[in-house]
């Protein structure tokens, strides 16, 4: 690959020829260093924004006519300096002259089929109009393109300064850069450039150059394009007060609270399942969408159980589909265990399913996957861990793809070790990042399966320690980017066997109500595998622990 062709003019910073184009068509300005795919398919309106040796006069021949194809004036266009030249009763050329030191230093020349051509030089030029508009003032508009300056200008009822864009919405920022003296000695900058996205990207872009509170973006009514489109609908009055109605920018996440009081009032409500214990209800009024729930508990607490009846809770009791990615286990393992829980059987061992009998086995499967929730489940059919980009891009295609609006993830720390060997601490806080921007972006809710650390001392998870936020593993990042963290307690070794089959469920963090603390208790059902919320009283639990 190499360059083939050179001195090319460029869009975005407006240069007049730091183009170089290569064999393949790709491009690249060695002045912004913008760089095209495909150089004449992007730029292929404009013929070129070259000096030319051409003589001026081409430029400015033709008269100084209303603009009767963009029903501008003749008096606005002769304002602005805009000739026309005509063809059998039809205008067929514009040529916009442009200015240095007030002085015509080259006319962009609109030819028929939207062609444009520079006669003379652009180099040096401001936006169009702008030698108009020399002194200070109040207000001043600045569109994409030269019609729709005159045209916002005979809306405005020719009372407000206008002025346009050199190269359209490609060329915004280099252009306000180039004019941003003269643009910041008005009081507000009404930024009307096209009713699209591109244009409304660049509004944005070159709003940001401006001293903050300065810029206003207009927004039109969603029907029209352009200024000059409203004019042509005879819209004198919508434009008005659309114009009046503009904006000032504020930057990404920065908002003016009187401006959403309507938003404020008529939001929706994230949808909420209450979880499956009442005593974690109390605590966070129920699991939302759009929420990254974390479970934690040491080894063998039994995580997955909960999560499993978390799991089975939110197919029976919601009408979305779930997503299941259980890392360390096979996917025949979840679904017999969303089975047993239906059955209230273990079924998930051999010797039980036996029992169960096979036909009744089979008839379970049919109606609860394939018949009342029938394309609602979805797992990861693939156990251990995979590479961390993959997880992604499933857990993505389950929301966005199948329509999930329940995830699952168990656990965090089998995504960690899909990753290069490194610093577990920063390799947790690049997965929790990850997961929290799916998690705004879909709206999603997230159930994340998380390990804790080991402790020091005679005592340790197993032993039904009280597990603080200090306790997760590798990283804070799991406790800054939860929504709500939910630890897992639960003495093993206990000598009383409901003591040692209870596990107790500790609120950490609740961002939705702030209510921590001891919130449920279980007891475990070696009979059916269920887990059942049991009264415990609090003060002979604090004694225990």
């Amino acid at each position: 690959m190499g360059f083939v062709k050179y001195h090319q003019p460029c869009l975005e910073c407006g240069g007049s020829d730091p183009v170089s184009i290569n064999d393949n068509g790709t491009a690249i300005c060695f002045n912004c260093r913008k760089w095209y795919k495909n150089y004449e398919a992007e730029t292929k309106n404009v013929v070129s924004l070259q000096e030319t040796k051409t003589n001026m006069r081409m430029g400015s021949s033709g008269e100084f006519n209303a603009l009767t194809d963009r029903n501008i004036s003749a008096t606005t266009a002769k304002k602005y300096g805009v000739k026309s030249v005509l063809a059998d009763g039809k205008i067929v050329k514009h040529s916009y002259p442009y200015f240095v030191a007030n002085e015509i230093a080259g006319y962009k020349v609109r030819e028929p089929n939207k062609i444009f051509i520079w006669q003379g030089t652009s180099k040096g030029t401001g936006l169009f109009g702008e030698q108009l508009f020399q002194n200070k003032g109040k207000y001043i508009t600045v569109t994409e393109g030269e019609c729709d300056a005159m045209a916002a200008y005979e809306l405005l009822g020719s009372k407000w300064p206008v002025v346009s864009l050199k190269n359209g919405a490609g060329g915004a920022p280099q252009d306000f850069k180039n004019s941003l003296e003269f643009l910041e000695n008005f009081d507000n900058v009404v930024i009307n450039f096209d009713n699209d996205t591109p244009g409304r990207e660049a509004a944005r872009k070159v709003a940001k150059l401006l001293t903050p509170g300065k810029a206003k973006i207009l927004y039109m009514p969603d029907e029209y394009k352009d200024a000059n489109d409203m004019l042509k609908q005879s819209q004198q009055n919508l434009y008005v007060t659309a114009w009046w109605a503009a904006k000032t920018y504020t930057p990404s996440g920065v908002m003016n609270l009187s401006d959403n009081l309507d938003k404020l009032k008529n939001r929706e409500r994230k949808e909420c399942v209450p979880y499956p214990w009442e005593g974690l209800n109390k605590k966070l009024y129920g699991m939302r969408q759009g929420e990254l729930i974390t479970l934690t508990g040491g080894t063998g607490l039994g995580k997955s159980s909960i999560t499993r009846e978390l799991e089975h809770h939110l197919i029976a009791h919601t009408k979305d589909k779930v997503g299941i990615l259980a890392l360390e286990e096979d996917w025949t393992r979840t679904a017999d265990g969303l089975l047993s829980i239906e059955a209230n059987t273990r079924l998930y061992i051999d010797e039980e399913r036996d029992a169960y009998g096979q036909d009744k086995y089979s008839a379970l499967s049919e109606e609860y996957l394939n018949g009342k929730n029938k394309d609602r489940v979805w797992i990861h059919a693939h156990f251990g861990a995979n590479d961390f980009e993959d997880i992604i891009s499933k857990l993505r295609y389950m929301i966005i793809g199948c329509g999930c609006r329940w995830v699952v993830v168990d656990h965090l720390h089998m995504l960690l070790s899909s990753l290069t060997a490194g610093d577990e601490r920063t390799g947790i806080d690049n997965i929790m990042m990850r997961l929290r921007k799916l998690v705004e972006e879909t709206g999603a809710g997230m159930v994340l399966v998380s390990h804790l650390r080991r402790v020091e001392g005679n005592k340790g998870h197993e032993n039904g320690i009280t597990v603080s936020l200090n306790h997760l593993r590798g990283s804070q990042s799991i406790a800054q980017l939860s929504d709500c963290v939910i630890a897992l307690e639960r003495d093993q070794q206990a000598e009383d066997p409901q003591e040692a089959n209870t596990t107790h469920l500790r609120v950490l963090k609740s961002r939705y109500t702030g209510d921590v603390g001891l919130a449920s208790h279980l007891l475990y059902d070696k009979d059916t595998g269920r887990l059942h919320e049991v009264e415990i009283n609090e003060e002979d639990f604090e004694e225990i622990i």
